[in-house]
């Protein structure tokens, strides 16, 4: 069931302008473009009302299913019909007993793309890990074994997105003060690979990006195992 990086089935453009690569029923990567923040939407919208949902409902979800809610609630967003769902006093009271995430995400942590909103989804919903150029380090790696393996989450998403500040210092290269080389360090080896490719370079080297931290996550016995499964 497993793809190689660099393939991509995916054809759902609101949510990725240009799928970056598939690994798996369990794993996703993808890059949002200018097509998940601007009201252009490709994908005709189910309008009728989201119930607020039990947090322990989705257990029973596929990952096509999982991936299918961040469709829905990307398209949403783009068309600015946004149902903002499970983000009631009640939602707060029950996923504080407990929480069972549909969907995990590895993403930047640019302030213009909030994970919960541009996939208009609401508390207990999506176990999010954001760092600056979506970076899997070890921590962030450790988070996801969690995420999927402890609780449950059907897809496990690395979200590049357009103008990414930290992958533009690892293209442009130089100096930089205190820790923020280790960040461009980790996202170098992505822009050497890009480098070369037609198009824009900057654009070229956030998809590249995006399969470099999902091999790194492949990395892990744990996210693997639970891919193959999938």
């Amino acid at each position: 069931m497993s793809k190689q990086p660099g393939q991509s089935s995916i054809s759902r453009r609101s949510l990725l302008k240009s799928g970056a690569g598939v690994i798996g029923a369990g794993t996703l990567a993808g890059w949002v473009g200018s097509g998940a923040i601007t009201p252009t939407p490709t994908q005709p919208l189910n309008d009728s009302a989201i119930a607020a949902e039990p947090a322990g409902n989705n257990a029973s979800l596929t990952p096509a299913q999982a991936l299918q809610k961040l469709v829905d609630g990307n398209n949403r967003f783009v068309a600015r019909k946004q149902q903002n769902p499970n983000q009631t006093q009640a939602r707060l009271v029950e996923v504080a007993k407990g929480q069972k995430p549909f969907a995990a995400i590895l993403g930047c942590a640019d302030s213009r793309v909030p994970t919960e909103i541009i996939f208009d989804q609401g508390l207990g919903d999506l176990f999010v890990g954001r760092v600056a150029g979506n970076v899997a380090t070890t921590e962030e790696i450790a988070s996801h074994e969690y995420g999927t393996l402890v609780l449950g989450a059907k897809v496990l998403i690395v979200l590049g997105h357009e103008r990414c500040g930290a992958v533009e210092a690892a293209v442009k290269g130089g100096e930089f003060p205190g820790l923020i080389g280790s960040l461009v360090q980790a996202i170098r080896p992505a822009v050497d690979e890009s480098e070369g490719k037609p198009g824009d370079r900057l654009e070229n080297a956030v998809k590249a990006n995006v399969i470099l931290q999902m091999r790194r996550l492949q990395v892990s016995p744990v996210i693997s195992k639970l891919n193959q499964r999938r």
